[in-house]
């Protein structure tokens, strides 16, 4: 049977491990000094080289041969090597993920090694373990038995939790430069007697990502047509891309506002059996390109295309504006995103593709800039201040249902744009009104009545509403009541903000007017005067008292939206 390239090209000793010069360092400084640690944590990205290497430091650990370890050739490596050695287990903790399965782990972990001299449990994916497995790992993990060691590899580490993080030695691999990456496919070609140019290796290691297991797996494919040279145009053929000149040729339509060359340009490539999702992200690719071309003097070293090509770029990137490859960028990232989980991904390319051509979305961003939405009033007038004549009986405060609020008009309607800036509203009337409105939408007022009573509306933005309060205690209940003072606001404006609260001397509102004149009358009125009521003229009885109490009473509650209570 046929054995893939990746698995055939897999390094067997330290020497052969490719772009992680820094973890081999020390792993050979290990080994050679006797301070191999009891656990490893080994972070990286997709065929970076992890399982790789932890088989390498389970054969140093275990290796019999003279000189450097591992040799590779006696037999605890070669046993190694061919996965049939007793005392290297690999667990694939993403199908082991379970409490049960580490309960098995720890009781065989009680077991000397058999045949080496330690044994080692080699955990892939140890992010797939759940934190009920992880846990009961913790103490065997922390201190194993004598002659074990375990090595954990993941590309997602912060899925760990952090008291298994501090007992392992955490090695980062990096990915794997193009440059390396170029090196070992350029040797593998010659192994194998095919001669292949520089512009198509620059394409597979492009491609590759910083992945070895991904660029060998591409060169795989393209040698498994038996040819015996291989150039950029049959590896574009193998990996299903297309060339530099089919996206130059697309972006001149782009460019132009020809959408229907871009569409038919685009077909048939489709038609020759491209894959569309590799076509847009080479697009994307492309305008990436476009960016480089405008800023770097020469960026042929940056850029994996041919001299002529890249000519061609660089005077293409001059006749697009910064503003538009941004745009563009955006609007393909989107589609890739979105291609990603679509099962209509040409759709969404030649969506895509209309949209730049034709401008769509810029079109609209200009006229949504331009347009002012007309200044639409209908806040309710408010009824005056009544006075009292009479001097009341001291008054507390509770609270009552409100009545259900009339009707109004959202704010998209009634709130000018001028208002979307903090110190851009029409007047002090549109934000009190619109504070009004708020405080209509909470049908249980309760302590929040206070913040009424103590705050204004400063200001209103896209985002946020800013309310000026007087004093800590109101500051401290409008902060416990921010959610329901948010709801209220998002009601009336039609959208959500976030309330900022700033400590400040707040306007004074139709009910601090209640208040204020209330208190002005209670000190003005002579009747509180207990000398001027046994003045001539003068007649206080209780039908006289509570009436006055009757008529206050319906006062307050019409103005602060809560019932009363009148003490003697």
């Amino acid at each position: 049977m046929y054995t893939a390239l990746y698995r055939t090209e897999r390094p067997e000793t330290f020497d052969q491990v490719l772009g992680q010069d820094h973890i081999v360092r020390i792993l050979k400084n290990q080994v050679k000094t006797g301070t191999v640690g009891h656990a490893y944590l080994f972070c990286g990205t997709r065929g970076t080289g992890k399982t790789s290497v932890a088989r390498i430091l389970a054969k140093a650990v275990n290796c019999t041969g003279e000189g450097e370890k591992p040799c590779g050739e006696c037999p605890n490596c070669r046993a190694i090597q061919n996965g049939n050695f007793l005392d290297v287990i690999e667990i694939d903790a993403a199908s082991n993920n379970g409490v049960d399965s580490v309960r098995e782990l720890r009781e065989s972990v009680n077991y000397p090694p058999s045949i080496g001299r330690r044994k080692v449990y080699i955990i892939d994916e140890a992010h797939e373990l759940t934190t009920h497995a992880l846990n009961a790992l913790l103490k065997t993990l922390e201190e194993p038995p004598e002659g074990v060691m375990f090595i954990l590899a993941t590309t997602d580490p912060q899925k760990l939790i952090q008291t298994i993080l501090s007992r392992c030695l955490r090695l980062d691999f990096h990915r794997i430069s193009e440059e390396d990456l170029k090196g070992h496919m350029k040797n593998i070609c010659d192994k194998r007697g095919v001669e292949i140019t520089d512009e198509a290796l620059n394409l597979l290691t492009s491609n590759a990502d910083g992945s070895a297991r991904d660029g060998l797996s591409l060169l795989d494919q393209c040698l498994s047509g038996g040819d015996k040279f291989l150039d950029r145009d049959l590896v574009l053929d193998y990996l299903g891309a297309v060339s530099d000149d089919f996206y130059i040729r697309l972006t001149d339509c782009i460019i132009e506002g020809d959408v229907s060359s871009a569409l038919v340009l685009l077909d048939e490539v489709l038609r020759e059996g491209k894959d569309v999702k590799q076509v847009l992200a080479g697009l994307v690719g492309h305008y990436r390109s476009l960016l480089v071309g405008q800023f770097v003097e020469n960026p042929e070293s940056m850029l994996n295309m041919s001299k002529e090509n890249v000519d061609r770029l660089v005077i293409q990137a001059k006749s697009i504006p910064l503003e538009e490859i941004n745009r563009s960028i955006m609007v393909l990232a989107n589609a890739v995103n979105n291609a990603r989980y679509s099962t209509q991904p040409r759709i969404l390319t030649e969506l895509a593709i209309v949209t730049l051509a034709s401008g769509i979305e810029a079109k609209e961003n200009a006229v949504s800039k331009a347009r002012i939405v007309p200044v639409k009033k209908n806040f309710q007038e408010k009824p005056p201040v009544k006075v009292a004549e009479e001097k009341p009986p001291a008054i507390i405060a509770e609270e009552k249902p409100q009545a259900p609020a009339p009707d109004k008009k959202t704010a998209a309607e009634s709130v000018p744009e001028e208002m979307a800036r903090d110190n851009g509203a029409e007047s002090n009337t549109d934000l009190e009104d619109l504070w009004s409105q708020v405080w209509d939408k909470i049908d249980d007022l309760g302590s929040v009545t206070m913040v009424r009573i103590n705050s204004s509306l400063a200001g209103l933005s896209q985002s946020d509403f800013k309310v000026l309060i007087t004093g800590g205690v109101s500051m401290m209940i409008a902060e416990k009541n921010r959610d329901i003072l948010e709801e209220a606001m998002s009601q009336v404006v039609g959208r959500p903000l976030k309330m900022v609260l700033k400590e400040g001397e707040a306007k004074k509102n139709a009910v601090q007017e209640s208040f204020f004149t209330l208190e002005e009358n209670r000190e003005e009125e002579s009747l509180w005067d207990e000398m001027d009521a046994d003045a001539p003229g003068v007649e206080w009885d209780e039908e006289s008292e509570d009436s006055l109490d009757e008529s206050l009473k319906e006062e307050i509650e019409s103005k602060l939206n809560i019932s009363v209570r009148v003490e003697d």
